[in-house]
């Protein structure tokens, strides 16, 4: 008896052994007690991996390219970029191998120190400009476009509706122009790049200098760098000088032998136009004005007499602190995109960076007829 009773508990652990070495089979087929709609969608193993989620710059419909994850985006035209680095480092490079050792030895150390840290600002300032996005605003999905073209097309006009909208900020009648490429109402102060393929928020101009777009969320960069590139082609134009006189005095020979000295005399052929880009974009953002805008003469009195810049808080002060010191929006660019193996594919946004809405321009209208937008 004690025999059967041995022998039927050797045979459940071994039943239960061989269970457990099963339960780490995964098995694709379903049981008859899963329902059908859980059974229609088979649970991955968990030794295998799933589908790796994708990011938008992946599938980015524009003619930009991407870095680093993402993180860094820029215009597919980047050779007067890099001719930006090389004039700049160039300049920089000559001036401190042939001025300042002559300037720290007979005037003060200061000067190399004053130099370093401006090219250092500079060259921040633009990589911050080059690499950022420049506030692109996501295109309308498939359902959002012809949901949009249904509203359009629901006016029952004989003719083709005007694929514009009428706003009214601060008292000042806006038009919202109708993008056929990313198929949205573009908010107020964007526009499309034509090199890009985008459309930029609160769009300033594309600077191939920067090889990128200039936008709300790279504008303050932009003018950061051209004026501190202001104040460093200034101060080495201005030490420059001083080494030439120096030397000619010093050495009693004339000023062409003292010019072969310093040949970063050069920078005097750029410092008039680097300084006056700087003058004009002070005074955009003094104006609370883009490029766009100044060149459209969109605000100008010869347009209408009571044309006037809605954007404006009429305070010199306040619109540099708009500009330069405001919130920077959200990128819409590296959010992650989850695909399924079923037929319908869901979107989902993991990145903190991405909250920003991809449907179309909708603005919201209060109950004076006003529209309020986020500027």
């Amino acid at each position: 008896m004690s025999q059967l009773l041995h022998a039927s508990l050797d045979q459940q652990q071994q039943n239960q052994q061989q269970s457990g070495q099963y339960d780490q089979i995964c098995t694709r087929s379903s049981s008859s007690s899963i329902p059908a709609t859980e059974a229609a969608e088979p649970a991955p193993c968990p030794g295998q991996r799933g589908r790796s989620p994708r990011r938008k710059w992946q599938v980015f419909p524009g003619r930009n390219r991407f870095y680093c994850d993402g993180r860094i985006m820029m215009a597919r035209q980047t050779g007067v970029f890099y001719l930006t680095l090389v004039l700049i480092l160039l300049t920089c490079g000559l001036f401190f191998t042939f001025d300042c050792p002559f300037l720290a030895s007979n005037l003060t150390p200061a000067i190399p120190v004053v130099g370093g840290v401006l090219f250092v600002f500079v060259m921040g300032m633009l990589f911050r400009a080059s690499f950022s996005d420049p506030g692109v605003l996501p295109r309308a999905t498939p359902d959002e476009a012809a949901d949009l073209g249904r509203q359009i097309d629901s006016l029952g006009c004989s003719r083709p509706p005007p694929r514009t909208r009428e706003v009214l900020i601060n008292g000042q009648t806006v038009k919202l122009k109708y993008c056929f490429t990313c198929k949205i109402f573009r908010p107020p102060r964007a526009s499309h790049c034509s090199l890009c393929d985008n459309c930029v928020e609160r769009f300033d101009h594309h600077c191939p200098w920067v090889g990128n777009c200039v936008g709300r969320r790279n504008y303050r960069f932009f003018y950061l760098f051209i004026v501190s590139l202001s104040l460093l082609t200034l101060f080495i134009f201005a030490f420059v000088i001083t080494h030439i006189f120096s030397s000619a005095g010093s050495n009693r020979t004339g000023f062409l032998s003292a010019l072969k000295d310093s040949p970063v005399v050069v920078c005097f052929f750029s410092v008039w136009s680097i300084v006056g880009l700087s003058g004009f974009h002070t005074y955009l953002i003094s104006s609370n004005q883009t490029t766009n805008e100044d060149i459209k003469g969109s605000w100008s009195t010869k347009r209408s007499k009571d044309n006037y810049n809605p954007y404006s808080y009429g305070n010199i002060l306040t619109n540099c602190c708009a500009a330069l010191c405001g919130p920077l929006p959200p990128r819409s660019v590296r959010s992650t995109i989850r695909t399924k193996v079923r037929s319908d594919v869901k979107h989902t946004s993991e990145d903190p960076d991405s909250d920003v809405q991809s449907a179309p321009c909708a603005p919201e209208v209060s109950a004076r007829g006003t529209t309020r937008f986020g500027y």
